[in-house]
């Protein structure tokens, strides 16, 4: 059985977006969740501190990290774009959850698998650009982070229903970093085609699977059993990091995909596997999505519940969606991975 454990902090409700689906309940709803359940007990509880600002250098532009610092504790709050607001204490609180994201890889020497329930969300976050819902990119950073501190091959595996732009763009030249998403097509912010691949030296370590609306768990598991398993096979990660959307699932309004608990614990008990066989079980999974607050709440429990009895229940194998797409990407990434 793996070790796991829960980051939060009810603090993360002081991000105030007021009446919006990333709401200040988010967090508190999967918390309160957790803790009604069996599994409660069996989790380390973790409580995250703030990362120094010096942090945000290793994703993104001083002209960025100044328009958010500025509007949040300078103007008290504004609208950044349609979708992303920033609150008086947003700042403080983006801090937070960028230090959340980096303590949950600090507990590997500890052998802990964490997932970190923090917020805001950070995978739309571009270098230089607050936007869907997300200031600063969590993810991101940890992986900046993580290679200064020595790591060579690390993977990002995004199940979010919408495309991580902010960490495509992060890591677009970058070959150290693999980054891999499933994500709904068409649907907001209207990247993530085959044919991002990467470039330069990194060409080949951009993988997007566009999933067609109303694909679910038995894509999912085709997804990985055909092409991301063998692609982060041959690439040999060293630290595996996920992006957990949960607005991918069947009930959540943002999105038109059919997953169910069942298959964000299938995924999850996936990338378990890669993290094992290639790096001691090195990995940290980030809330993103989720904004149907009971199927994300149980979405999470699925995913530490396989993560933690190393076994997840099996999926309907139901009719694939995507099956032609995962075809289509085969073909684009078969030049650089032997597929």
């Amino acid at each position: 059985m793996a070790a796991t454990a829960f980051l939060w902090d009810p603090r993360y409700a002081a991000h105030d977006t007021m009446d919006h689906p990333e709401g200040p309940d988010r967090v508190d709803r999967i918390s309160d969740h957790l803790r009604a359940t069996d599994l409660w007990g069996r989790l380390t509880e973790l409580s995250p501190s703030p990362a120094p600002e010096s942090e945000l250098l290793r994703i993104h532009t001083p002209g960025h990290i100044e328009r958010i610092r500025r509007a949040s504790l300078v103007r008290g709050g504004e609208w950044i774009d349609a979708d992303t607001y920033v609150s008086a204490q947003s700042y403080e609180i983006a801090l937070l959850a960028v230090g959340g994201t980096e303590q949950a890889t600090d507990r590997w020497v500890d052998g802990l698998v964490t997932f970190a329930a923090v917020r805001p969300p950070g995978h739309h976050a571009m270098p230089d650009q607050a936007m869907g819902f997300c200031l600063f990119n969590n993810v991101a950073i940890a992986a900046a982070r993580l290679m200064v501190l020595g790591y060579e091959r690390i993977a990002i595996i995004d199940w979010d229903a919408h495309h991580g732009n902010g960490t495509e763009a992060a890591f677009m030249a970058v070959p150290e970093v693999l980054y891999v998403s499933l994500h709904q097509w068409p649907l907001y912010p209207g990247t993530g085609w085959l044919d991002e691949v990467g470039v330069g030296d990194a060409e080949g370590k951009t993988v997007n699977l566009p999933l067609p609306p109303g694909s679910g768990d038995a894509d999912g598991e085709h997804a990985f059993e055909t092409l991301i398993e063998p692609i982060v096979d041959q690439f040999r990660p060293q630290a595996v990091l996920v992006s957990a959307g949960f607005d991918g699932h069947r009930s959540d309004p943002l999105a038109s995909l059919k997953f169910t608990e069942a298959g964000f614990g299938a995924m999850a008990l996936r990338c378990l596997r890669l993290a094992q066989r290639h790096c001691d079980g090195k990995m940290a999974l980030v809330l993103e999505g989720g904004y149907e607050r009971k199927a994300t709440a149980r979405s999470v429990e699925a995913v530490l519940r396989a993560i933690g009895d190393e076994q997840a229940p099996a999926v309907d194998g139901g009719k694939l969606h995507a099956a032609e797409v995962i075809d289509r990407l085969r073909g684009v990434q078969s030049r650089y991975w032997d597929l």
